[in-house]
């Protein structure tokens, strides 16, 4: 059986753009074209969409969609459990937020006081940000205030927390996968300000209570850092010859936490005008 582009973009709730759009940058290429030039397609290119729009959910740029999707690919099955695991958690976290809100709907309504036990909670949680970030800064931290972005983050833990009990390594394509998800979510959701990831890890390092909320167990932070230094690996390899990803297999990643101090002391300087040939700037070159 094969659909046309738009029989195609009916059945599936996208819009022969889209489509149209997918084809030109090689993402989805037809099967076939008709006699009279009709895009085609078969139902390899439909299993295709279906991963196309599984990555799409988890928050994947078509560009870096295109990049997992030009190597090995986890079976199909994988795929689909992946999207089953994301929906049951963020179900969870609707019905419980569901029943907090008729509970404190029903109280409001018999003219009781609430129970403030869910919001000490939150208040706990607030209070402790605050010992790090300044009231103008948590509103520029989506991730710490903005429920949406807390359940796109609550997915990716335990999708990344499913993929280590399974055994699965960094390097593996699935994981190179999530840890540029994991990467694209934490740049935007920081701002890509050094000073706040920073600030971040020193939240996890300190506070016990912020793992248990966020899921983000140590085993958990080092499996990330280490696929996140896969992932790049990968990208790495296509455009460096050997001796030189050689090199790079050694020393890449030995650094990691040194670099965002000196990234957050560059932009401080260039947002106080610090003189190009200050020492500022050369002990940043020295130390690069």
């Amino acid at each position: 059986m094969q659909l046309t582009v738009g029989e195609l973009a009916k059945r599936c709730g996208l819009t022969v753009r889209t489509l149209h759009h997918y084809d030109a940058i090689d993402l989805l290429k037809p099967s076939v074209r008709s006699a009279a030039g009709y895009r085609l397609y078969d139902r390899a290119n439909v299993e295709r969409l279906h991963r196309i729009q599984a990555l799409r959910q988890l928050g994947l740029s078509l560009t870096d969609i295109g990049i997992a999707l030009s190597g090995p690919q986890a079976p199909l099955a994988e795929v689909i459990d992946k999207q089953i695991t994301q929906l049951d958690h963020e179900l969870t976290q609707a019905t419980r937020l569901r029943q907090q809100l008729l509970a404190l709907r029903a109280q409001l309504a018999s003219g009781q006081s609430p129970d403030l036990a869910d919001w000490l909670d939150t208040l706990e949680l607030m209070t402790m940000y605050e010992k790090y970030f300044s009231p103008e800064e948590l509103k520029e931290l989506p991730l710490l205030t903005d429920p949406g972005t807390q359940a796109q983050w609550s997915a990716l833990v335990a999708t990344l927390q499913a993929a280590m009990d399974r055994g699965a390594q960094p390097g593996d394509p699935d994981v190179d996968m999530l840890a540029l998800r994991w990467m694209e979510m934490l740049g935007r959701d920081t701002g890509r300000n050094a000073d706040f990831l920073m600030r971040l890890r020193a939240v996890n390092e300190q506070e016990p209570q912020a793992r248990q909320r966020s899921g983000i167990t140590e085993a958990l932070e080092c499996f990330v850092e280490k696929a996140v230094v896969a992932a790049r690996l990968t990208l790495f390899a296509r455009y460096l010859s050997e001796p030189e990803m050689k090199f790079l297999r050694a020393n890449y990643g030995r650094q990691m936490y040194e670099w965002p101090p000196l990234i957050a002391d560059l932009r401080k300087a260039m947002d106080a005008a610090v003189p190009v040939d200050s020492p500022t700037y050369g002990s940043w070159r020295n130390a690069g």
